[in-house]
């Protein structure tokens, strides 16, 4: 997974004073960070209003993405949510055409066990025609995926990466240690950049 080795950003959706999409804006974000020399772009993420956005906006957002990065740069998408089988439906109904990877973030309210997550994650990487990025984020999800976790999820096939934002050094090492030698642990997190 050459295409999620350096910066990748997680684009934000900006929103007009009507609250509608602001496509305009939308546009001028992704070519100023294809300018500025980020790497890859993450698109619909939960930075990207992903769980608040319509699926039309959704659609929308990235037709409006991919015509402005016009494949300068890879393209992740954001597919994920609290409710396994709605994860896995958008997964095999959604056109992943132009997208390297999907980036799903670990179940967050529910705060499931650690077992929970792993079955979670094991129906995405069943769903997912794409390599898939795990993401660990519970500042915002109420639950923290363990290594012993990511470890298990490491050895499905087109599990390829974390995205790892708990802002535990010692957990990010730990992950980096016990996968596999080609499973990205990416930064998530300032404290682990």
């Amino acid at each position: 997974m050459q295409d999620l080795i350096g910066t990748g950003v997680a684009l934000v959706t900006p929103f007009n004073a009507q609250g509608a999409v602001d496509h305009e804006a939308l546009s001028r974000i992704v070519n100023h960070q294809v300018d500025n020399g980020v790497d890859y772009l993450v698109v619909l993420g939960t930075t990207g209003e992903s769980v608040t956005l319509s699926k039309e906006e959704k659609h929308e957002v990235i037709k409006t993405i991919k015509n402005a990065n016009d494949g300068r740069l890879p393209l992740v998408i954001g597919v994920g949510g609290n409710d396994t089988a709605v994860v896995v439906n958008e997964l095999k109904m959604a056109d992943l055409e132009g997208f390297v990877a999907v980036l799903s973030v670990s179940p967050a309210y529910n705060k499931p066990t650690q077992e929970g997550i792993f079955q979670h994650f094991k129906a995405v990487s069943e769903a997912s025609p794409l390599p898939v990025i795990l993401y660990n984020v519970p500042g915002r999800t109420g639950s923290n995926m363990a290594v012993e976790t990511v470890v298990r999820l490491s050895q499905f096939d087109n599990v390829v990466a974390i995205k790892e934002a708990a802002g535990d050094l010692v957990q990010a090492m730990n992950m980096i240690q016990y996968t596999p030698k080609d499973f990205l642990v990416i930064s998530g997190d300032d404290m682990i950049a």
